[in-house]
């Protein structure tokens, strides 16, 4: 992870691809190990780095955010969040009016965001519904619980998921979030016995795999409409290690024949 943080710290207009801009919204596809802003207590370079560098007039669109510490953090451009772990696309307000446009939208759940995983064991269902509030881990104040014992306000989230394949005691599944709660998807599946691959908060119990050296999570797509009134759907296509481990599991051309790739 600090090896990436230094390479996009020095040459960081080279390493986000653009993957969708119009006058108000930009999308990109995140690489993992970058995280989108500040904590507020470290000097690593993040997503906003980028933004205020490629989109001076940024500056001050959208919600700062105020840390444990009163500390107010800089949040310019950004509307949602993706993990330092997670790899793929992600949008950005570059003007007020793509950020009210956005927000709304999220705010509303109107958008669809799509996501592909790897997680532990095989799931032979052909798709499933998990409905489960969410809220504190009881034993860990860096994660969430959707099990008993969770502590808290519990939070409605809900996540829907399709098995794309199955094969040596991992499986390989499309997920859309309908709600946002903080590291939804991870403590959904830690909660249903099928922990993300190489999640070391919510894996931790399990061996690290498939060549994954981060959490095996990567957002492939995003429909909002823009500032125009237009449907745009965005895709991220896979990131290199999401094709090594299919090719590892033999997935590969189901994965093709799927769509996926």
């Amino acid at each position: 992870m600090k090896k990436l943080s230094r390479k996009i710290g020095k040459n960081i207009g080279k390493d986000i691809e653009i993957l969708y801009e119009d006058p108000d919204i930009v999308a990109v596809n995140k690489p993992s190990g970058l995280v989108v802003h500040s904590d507020g207590r470290t000097e690593e370079v993040n997503l906003t780095d980028w933004i205020l560098r490629k989109y001076p007039k940024t500056k001050g669109v959208g919600d700062a955010l105020v840390n444990s510490e009163g500390k107010s953090i800089e949040r310019s451009g950004i509307v949602h969040r993706l993990d330092r772990g997670t790899s793929g696309v992600l949008v950005i307000a570059k003007t007020k009016k793509g950020h009210a446009t956005l927000k709304e939208q999220f705010q509303n759940r109107t958008l669809t965001k799509k996501y592909f995983a790897f997680v532990y064991g095989d799931m032979k269902d052909v798709y499933g519904i998990i409905d489960r509030p969410i809220g504190k881990s009881p034993s860990d104040f860096r994660r969430f619980s959707a099990t008993r014992g969770a502590k808290g306000e519990m939070k409605p989230a809900e996540t829907w998921w399709t098995l794309i394949a199955f094969r040596s005691g991992f499986s390989f599944v499309e997920i859309e979030p309908k709600t946002g709660r903080t590291h939804q998807i991870r403590v959904h599946f830690k909660a249903i016995n099928h922990p993300l691959v190489s999640d070391s908060l919510y894996g931790a119990e399990k061996p690290k795999a498939l060549g994954f050296e981060r959490t095996a999570l990567h957002a492939s797509s995003i429909s909002f409409i823009n500032c125009k009134g237009k449907k745009v759907t965005v895709q991220a296509p896979l990131p290199k290690d999401f094709y090594e481990a299919l090719s590892e599991l033999h997935m590969l051309e189901v994965a093709k024949n799927k769509g996926v790739c």
